[in-house]
């Protein structure tokens, strides 16, 4: 999927079928199209705070197992894999790509590290962060427990989502049952 074209607005995308819906918004939720899948059958949606909300409802109803696997979906900050469009353009944006060696490697040992205490990847929502802001990040985060990690890591998701869908999404509410030629 890519991001970029003209924002669509709330009542457009209500009037998506499932497999249109699923193509815009799949890519919401990191290598995880089931979400936007799940959501479509919950509309249509008032604003586009109603779907975020009804998504994020989704994710956190799920099974640990599910969200886990949500989780492990995410690319390593500062990857110099390929990662999706929106991953690219958010680490690219806080200066991921273009760390020195040192910095580099540094990263990576607290990639390890975090993957290793708690099984999946450290997940921030990057946007107007630097690279700092992120070291800073994941030299705190990796002290939590693995529950404030969980709740923390899904907090982070909720936050990449909104950023994401106000890339795709311009009008913010849709007004139901009111007659615009009144």
């Amino acid at each position: 999927m890519t991001v970029s074209g003209s924002k669509l607005s709330i009542g457009v995308l209500n009037d998506f079928g499932r497999l249109q819906f699923v193509k815009k918004l799949g890519a919401v939720f990191e290598h995880s199209p089931w979400v936007a899948e799940s959501a479509w059958e919950l509309g249509p949606f008032r604003s586009k705070g109603d779907l975020h909300e009804k998504m994020m409802r989704i994710v956190r109803l799920s099974p640990a197992k599910r969200i886990l696997k949500l989780f492990r979906a995410h690319p390593d900050l500062a990857t110099r894999l390929a990662v999706g469009d929106y991953s690219s353009r958010e680490q690219r944006s806080a200066g991921l790509d273009r760390l020195e060696q040192s910095e580099y490697e540094t990263f990576m040992s607290l990639n390890r590290t975090y993957t290793g205490k708690f099984g999946f990847p450290f997940i921030m929502a990057v946007r107007g962060k630097t690279k700092n802001d992120i070291l800073y990040g994941m030299n705190e985060r990796i002290e939590n427990g693995t529950e404030a990690e969980w709740n923390e890591a899904l907090l982070q998701i909720e936050r990449i989502a909104g950023f994401r869908l106000d890339d795709l999404i311009d009008e913010p509410t849709v007004e139901e049952g009111v007659d615009r030629h009144a």
